[in-house]
């Protein structure tokens, strides 16, 4: 008989399969719907909306989200089962943030786990710690975006001050999470070697966190804005160098963790 959590419903936009990136190993990353946060550099402002929205894609209208069971999602996660057990790959929840379908989302870890499947998941830490409770019985590894230091720059570039998210990552650490810290790295924002020191060292003080990984801006997302009628709030600004970045890792290094350029 069927498990009622396998019915349980939620909203996704996306899911891309034979991924080697947002945790070990091949992995098929299952995008949700809907976002506390408006980043100004996002790369899936598709993601943000809960509502199924309508987006330009390659001069075609396309529907944004559909509405999915448990048990619809982990029918396409399960093809790829060997290549899971072969690499130490699985499943990785994305967005959108994940923590704000909960029920959902735990719904789908569950099912991975119990199907032998490692998970993780990509989340800001921006909603109450009780939807993380939620998620942690099933969950592996938790990759935890911390994107600045400074809660008024936080939410100049976010809406949304970063109080809660520093409070969340605390008690992710201290649950025995496997925990691993990204950073974002966005000119204007957070790509001075002060503002990277400053993370590097708060992630070096969560209990077990070893690793930190840098995050290159790209522009990869822009044409979606206009695909959705939206400006773009970074219009006009470069990405770094490669030897930038460099620089940026030799910072972060001081912290005593171990880092790396890209997730």
């Amino acid at each position: 008989m069927e498990k009622d959590y396998m019915r349980q419903t939620g909203r996704i936009f996306d899911i891309q399969r034979y991924s080697i990136h947002d945790g070990p190993g091949i992995r098929t990353i299952v995008f949700l719907k809907g976002c506390v946060l408006r980043c100004r550099w996002c790369c899936n402002p598709e993601s943000q909306e809960f509502d199924i929205q309508e987006m330009v894609v390659a001069g075609k209208k396309k529907i944004i989200g559909r509405d999915v069971t448990v048990a619809e999602v982990m029918e396409e996660v399960m093809k790829d089962g060997d290549y899971y057990r072969n690499s130490g790959g699985g499943l990785t929840l994305s967005g959108g943030e994940c923590l704000c379908q909960p029920d959902f989302a735990a719904g789908l870890l569950r099912a991975a786990k119990e199907n032998g499947i490692t998970t993780a998941i990509e989340s800001a830490a921006t909603l109450p710690y009780e939807n993380i409770e939620k998620l942690l019985p099933w969950l592996d590894t938790y990759l935890m975006d911390i994107k600045h230091m400074d809660p008024v720059k936080h939410e100049q570039f976010t809406g949304k001050r970063n109080d809660r998210i520093l409070e969340n990552a605390k008690k992710v650490a201290e649950s025995g999470t496997h925990l691993i810290i990204r950073v974002p790295v966005i000119p204007t924002f957070n790509n001075t070697p002060d503002e990277i020191d400053k993370i590097a060292r708060f992630a070096a003080s969560l209990p077990g966190v070893e690793e930190i990984h840098l995050l290159p801006y790209h522009r990869l997302g822009q044409d979606k804005y206009t695909g959705l009628g939206r400006d773009y709030a970074l219009d006009g600004i470069e990405p770094m160098s490669q030897e930038y970045m460099k620089s940026l890792l030799e910072v972060a290094k001081k912290s005593g963790l171990r880092c790396q350029i890209g997730g």
